[in-house]
């Protein structure tokens, strides 16, 4: 059986509008929720939050048995997530700038310029861009190219009028306030161009999927468990959330695209080994058999610094057998970019293992 198409228009447009919801770590409500109302128009999914936040998307599939039957092959999941990188404010100056604490592992550098939208607990978000403290040239000269991109020298200049602490904290902005910082989304000749590729990509493979299988009349060979995660970037998204009878997990997140990778952006990439070891030899082969049964064009490879949901349920006592695919994602915790090739790949992997036995 051929696999259900799948509808590229709305892969990039589903991508985009997600890319475009800020959802740093422990701020990722509205991004939860956005997949949470997409996630709604399929009746064949139960859907439910965790109580740390995470959304959960049961798919039985005794329904799409001519039958009626259920299936006697045990439950399994998927997981992906749709915190990014971030910060919160650490100080307000008394410039009435404010100095950031960084959520997650973003560079200083790679931001340098970027705007930002500082989010208040109380009132409307205000923007800014994030510069360093000696910013311009004609003031300082050498030293604005000599200043250190650090915690200590960065600090996001508001547009509004303020010059002291005071003035900015009467805006409604405290200490502790959620900073997104710009996607910058852009779509051009089959690439996609954004912070938080990772892993708002892998989120959007889970929700094609589950649209290209519903669209086709067909379902998951096996009770599907959909884990969307909210805390990944800090370590601990998936710790808890995972249903107890699942028996394999898929944790889908970016490959990693460089030098001295085996991943490209144009494949999807299975990971044999990261930071946390490896991972589990006999879901890898099943994976391994999927793909080359379905045609899909894959690598596998290692990450040395890297760590995934999937391990953090391990680390928690999770007894499940654990994989780790997704597609390959150049230049990670930097401005991102992915092809659509590898985007399809990883999509079409996550339907055929839904599938198979």
């Amino acid at each position: 059986m051929s696999l259900p198409t799948i509808d590229e228009k709305y892969f990039a447009n589903f991508l985009v509008d997600l890319l475009n919801v800020p959802s740093p770590t422990g701020f990722a409500e509205p991004a939860i929720a956005f997949v949470e109302k997409e996630l709604s128009k399929y009746k064949q999914l139960q859907l439910s939050r965790t109580r740390k936040g995470a959304l959960i998307a049961k798919w039985d599939p005794s329904t799409g048995f001519a039958s009626g039957r259920k299936s006697d092959l045990p439950p399994v999941a998927l997981t992906a997530h749709v915190d990014t990188l971030g910060a919160v404010v650490k100080e307000i100056k008394s410039n009435g700038r404010l100095k950031l604490s960084r959520i997650g592992g973003i560079q200083w550098n790679s931001v340098e310029t970027e705007g930002v939208w500082v989010i208040p607990s109380k009132g409307e978000p205000i923007r800014g861009s994030v510069l360093i403290d000696t910013a311009s040239g004609h003031v300082y000269g050498a030293k604005a190219a000599e200043t250190p991109r650090d915690d200590d020298h960065m600090e996001v200049r508001l547009d509004v009028r303020t010059t002291s602490e005071r003035e900015t904290r009467a805006l409604g902005i405290s200490v502790g306030d959620c900073v997104a910082f710009d996607p910058r989304v852009e779509v051009t000749d089959g690439f996609i161009r954004s912070r938080f590729l990772d892993d708002k990509a892998c989120v959007a493979n889970l929700v094609a999927a589950i649209k290209s299988l519903a669209d086709a009349g067909q379902s998951p060979r096996r009770t599907t468990y959909f884990h969307i995660s909210n805390y990944e970037e800090v370590g601990h998204g998936a710790a808890a959330g995972i249903p107890a009878d699942a028996v394999e997990l898929v944790s889908v997140d970016m490959a990693v695209v460089g030098v001295g990778q085996e991943s490209d952006e144009f494949h999807a990439t299975l990971c044999i080994k990261d930071s946390g070891g490896p991972y589990h030899e006999g879901l890898n082969k099943k994976l391994r058999a999927i793909a080359e049964k379905n045609q899909i064009p894959y690598k596998t490879d290692v990450y040395p610094f890297y760590g995934s949901d999937g391990e953090a349920f391990w680390r928690a006592g999770g007894d499940v057998a654990l994989s780790l695919i997704g597609p390959g994602i150049d230049a990670s915790h930097n401005y991102e970019r992915a092809h659509m090739d590898g985007l399809n790949a990883t999509t079409n992997w996550v339907m055929a293992y839904l599938l198979s036995e």
